[in-house]
């Protein structure tokens, strides 16, 4: 675990995402447009068990941020919203712009940082992501910012990696049962070629409060039995004992 300094983790996971992650997201993009119903995360979470998305998406103006291959958007998007997508990679880019027109789903997709977003104030009814900006972003930088994008009663819905995953997670290899780094002071992880941002749940919600925001719930993800694969950083049994992954969700106050 290094530390960088501030804004350097944009153009670094920017490089990972064009340079390398394309590579073996790209391909797994198609079984997600598929999906009839959403499924979240790393252990394919159906929306009939968590309900991420708020009652009545019909007209809904919508941001995923960080949206990689836009599957979480074209989900909106068959819910009748209407969402734009926006990421700063590319190559995720293309190949969602590959889905749009094999599926026939077309929204706006915006190459650009989900930190510094380029639309007006109180444009959006809903602001998402799943591992995208909840993960990928500075949450000192992102969550204001979709504070700023949201109306007032707006939702905002994200998933990442658990605070107690990344207390146990090493640089390398699965996830440990027991403690590898403190607590406080928990908010980068620098690994060599991507940054990742994991913030306890006392800071996170502090810092939506902070924004305006009034939490609404807090869903810990457990791994299904059996679960459809392993991963390198989180085996499914694992997860079966303690949360991997969770989902916030939030509404803007006023």
């Amino acid at each position: 675990m290094t530390h960088g300094s501030p804004g350097d983790h944009l153009e670094q996971n920017r490089r990972y995402w064009d340079e390398e992650a394309a590579a073996w997201h790209g391909p797994l993009a198609r079984d997600h447009w598929a999906q009839e119903e959403p499924r979240w995360g790393l252990w394919a979470t159906p929306e009939s068990q968590v309900s991420v998305l708020p009652d009545g998406m019909a007209g809904m103006r919508a941001i995923e941020l960080g949206c990689g291959t836009a599957y979480v958007s074209a989900w909106l998007a068959r819910g009748g919203a209407l969402p734009v997508g926006i990421d700063v990679s590319e190559q995720q880019l293309a190949t969602a712009r590959a889905m749009q027109a094999e599926f026939g789903i077309d929204f706006p997709l915006v190459l650009g940082n989900a930190e510094t977003v380029p639309y007006e104030d109180n444009t959006f009814d809903l602001a998402i992501s799943e591992y995208g900006a909840s993960l990928w972003c500075d949450p000192y930088q992102w969550i204001p910012e979709a504070a700023r994008l949201l109306v007032p009663g707006g939702h905002l819905v994200f998933m990442r990696y658990s605070a107690l995953f990344a207390l146990c997670a090493p640089p390398e290899g699965p996830a440990s049962t027991t403690l590898l780094r403190s607590q406080f002071g928990l908010t980068r992880l620098d690994s060599q070629n991507h940054v990742q941002f994991v913030l306890p749940h006392g800071e996170m919600l502090r810092l939506l409060r902070s924004c305006g925001f009034v939490v609404e719930d807090l869903i810990e993800i457990q791994a299904p039995r059996p679960a459809h694969r392993d991963y390198a950083e989180v085996p499914a049994d694992w997860a079966r004992q303690w949360p991997s992954e969770e989902i916030w969700k939030a509404r803007l106050s006023g």
